[in-house]
């Protein structure tokens, strides 16, 4: 049963940063921080090679370095700089099989985070109907039709992620 929940940790720390960035748009700091926590513990319980849980490390870290300077360059927000790295934290450079888990990351992060985009920017064309103008809870949507606001990239870095997650170390040991 233990390995069942430690199996869906990540997915569903995933879809809790995607729904929160949907509706809020914004990424907790404790989500982040959980899902560093998370892998730790996972790299434990599964064994992880020392220099493979290093090489984790590096790989988010590079991450954080690059996005935090997209960061700096208001390309995206803060939020999506953390979920990344913390993300590829777990993906890491490479899988097991040798696929380069980074790179499949990066690539599906930027196609779905452009389709998002432009549905976006689609659904901000469109007059929203009166129905959901000033009601507290669907201020999430008057959120996205508003084109002084972001978009909640969160929801492709989450989708990208578990995309790529059954190719990944922490993965592959929890299912053998």
């Amino acid at each position: 049963m233990f390995h069942y929940l430690a199996l869906f940790f990540f997915p569903l720390a995933m879809a809790f940063a995607a729904s929160s960035d949907l509706l809020t748009m914004r990424i907790s700091n404790k989500l982040v921080l959980l899902l560093v926590v998370g892998f730790v513990a996972m790299a434990l319980i599964v064994e992880l090679p020392l220099q493979q849980f290093a090489m984790h490390v590096l790989c988010a870290f590079v991450v954080l370095v690059v996005a935090f300077g997209l960061f700096a360059m208001r390309w995206i927000g803060g939020g999506d700089a953390k979920l990344a790295a913390a993300t590829t934290l777990w993906l890491g450079f490479v899988g097991p099989s040798g696929d380069p888990t980074l790179l499949v990351y990066l690539v599906q992060s930027a196609l779905l985070g452009g389709v998002l985009t432009l549905f976006i920017l689609m659904l901000r064309r469109l007059p929203i109907d009166t129905l959901f103008v000033d009601r507290p809870w669907l201020g999430w949507l008057n959120r996205l039709h508003d084109p002084k606001q972001g978009v909640p990239y969160g929801i492709a870095l989450a989708a990208a992620g578990l995309l790529t997650y059954s190719n990944t170390a922490i993965f592959e040991r929890l299912t053998a």
